[in-house]
């Protein structure tokens, strides 16, 4: 299969799991799930069919595990802009987290820290190389390493979500570290 076709796939379920469901009629329940079968009908219903094989193939060939399907039902593992609950217990961060970004954004996070923006929680990788991976998608990538340990004796809760991502609030300033 095209690699450029599973590309396409997997930003269209982005769109559509993440961020604006009812643009193809499409509602996710309070978790973030939605019939298999509801959203093939509905993407080939809105001009972009997807078999149930390349669905398989890009949620299980995803490098990052983007998506999840459990009983017959597909979701985003985090990322949503619409109101979700992954029901995500909350678990003890390793001492150090990072956060990739891009070198335009440092001054405001030096005075804002990391805020989730349109996004329901603030995203952090669990090593650097990821971090790095995550910053390269907007240029050259700055990562920033988080105190997660600290944050976390502070009273901070973080979640990890079903691909390994770490998911918080909002990081203070505080307990960044920017590279010299």
């Amino acid at each position: 299969m095209d690699e450029r076709r599973l590309i396409r796939i997997s930003k269209y379920l982005a769109r559509h799991l993440r961020h604006d469901p009812q643009r193809i009629g499409v509602t996710l329940d309070a978790n973030g799930w939605v019939s298999v079968d509801v959203l093939l009908r509905a993407a080939a219903e809105h001009g972009f069919p997807i078999t149930a094989d390349e669905l398989w193939r890009v949620v299980e060939g995803n490098d990052k595990r983007r998506y999840a399907i459990e009983d017959g039902r597909i979701r985003a593992s985090q990322g949503h802009s619409v109101p979700v609950e992954l029901g995500l217990p909350a678990v003890e961060p390793p001492e150090v987290l990072f956060h990739g970004t891009v070198a335009r954004y440092v001054g405001a996070i030096k005075q804002e820290g990391l805020r989730p923006m349109s996004r329901h929680h603030v995203h952090l990788s669990p090593d650097r190389e990821t971090a790095t991976r995550v910053g390269a998608r907007r240029g050259v990538p700055v990562v920033l390493v988080v105190g997660a340990g600290a944050m976390h004796a502070d009273g901070h809760e973080f979640r990890r979500s079903a691909n390994g991502v770490w998911l918080v609030d909002l990081v203070p300033p505080g307990y960044l570290r920017f590279p010299s």
